[in-house]
């Protein structure tokens, strides 16, 4: 696990404009060394279900996917996804991964049981979480969430997201 900090929890709370709700850890930093993608978990404190256990918090790269998203690319995907076995079964198991990380913290969530995050595993209807899937755990395990990650431009180069903290 890695721990969020007191400062990346400031720094969080810059990039949303918002104060953090129940960061449970950093799962992946920018290369610029702020954090990107954090680990919600499954029940917010305030007692409501929250499915996103990956969600990205780096405004330049928040934005940079929903250019992605806007340029059609979910409607492609979806397409593919109906037709290939192959991308359907990764993606299912892309699924079943994000439910396994999210059950490691040992909390239950009926509610949310089942359901991971970004239209998974029938659909495509965020390029947000899968991209921080991908982030988080790696390549090689989420493949629509890769290919989107790959589609990005180096969103930390020309405009570095380090944030003044407060």
């Amino acid at each position: 696990m890695r721990e969020a900090t007191a400062d990346d929890v400031k720094c969080i709370g810059i990039q949303l404009r918002r104060k953090p709700r129940d960061v449970h850890a950093i799962a992946y930093r920018c290369p610029c060394g702020n954090p990107a993608v954090v680990e919600t978990p499954p029940r917010l404190s305030d007692g409501t279900p929250f499915p996103t256990f990956f969600y990205a918090t780096c405004p330049r790269l928040t934005a940079a996917i929903s250019t992605l998203e806007s340029s059609g690319l979910m409607t492609d995907m979806n397409r593919r996804l109906a037709i290939d076995p192959e991308l359907a079964g990764g993606y299912a198991m892309a699924h079943d991964d994000y439910l396994a990380a999210r059950a490691a913290l040992g909390v239950v969530v009926e509610e949310i049981e089942d359901i991971s995050a970004g239209g998974m595993p029938d659909r495509v209807k965020c390029l947000h979480s899968l991209v921080a899937h991908s982030l988080a755990v790696g390549p090689g395990v989420n493949p629509l969430g890769d290919e989107a990650l790959a589609k990005l431009p180096k969103w930390w180069l020309d405009d570095p997201c380090t944030l003044e903290r407060e």
